[in-house]
């Protein structure tokens, strides 16, 4: 992955702010244990619900089951947005991720991401690949998705408070 061209944003900084740097947004990317995808429906209504993601090799990966929502909104509209952060007001760092999902099928690159989940939960979430899906402990598969950031939004909360963004 490139490195990011990161600025503030002073319409919605504080005077004294400063841009969040990349290091900082990736540690909230690597680290974040839930996310919020929104993602679109057929009728152009939105839908947004949690889900446990991954960042790998400068990328957002997730995994939903055919028959759920999303999985059906990206079949006709591969646009998403990833959020994370905290929910405080006034401090932490949220961010707000854009980009386009795609389909992971490669057995390669899903047995690499399940070793990503293994090792980012301590080996409580456990994924076997099999067929080009993800198959957990009596679970029916599930497809995963690749997110490569086009845009992400840092806001820094706090004193000061911070817009940042890092294009791609």
């Amino acid at each position: 992955m490139n490195t990011p061209v990161t600025t503030l944003d002073q319409r919605y900084s504080a005077p004294d702010a400063a841009a969040a740097g990349w290091d900082q947004t990736l540690r909230v990317l690597e680290s974040a244990e839930l996310f919020w995808i929104s993602t679109v429906r057929a009728d152009g209504r939105p839908h947004v619900t949690p889900l446990v993601a991954v960042w790998h090799d400068g990328a957002i990966a997730f995994h939903t089951g055919a028959g759920e929502q999303k999985f059906a909104n990206l079949r006709a509209n591969p646009h998403v947005v990833l959020t994370t952060g905290c929910n405080q007001w006034d401090r932490g760092l949220d961010v707000v991720v854009e980009g386009d999902a795609v389909h992971v099928t490669d057995e390669d690159t899903l047995n690499r991401l399940a070793e990503v989940w293994a090792k980012k939960w301590d080996g409580r979430w456990q994924l076997a690949v099999r067929d080009g899906s993800f198959h957990g402990a009596g679970d029916s598969p599930s497809q995963a998705f690749s997110v490569t950031p086009t845009k992400i939004y840092a806001h820094a909360k706090g004193d000061p408070f911070g817009a940042t963004t890092h294009r791609f």
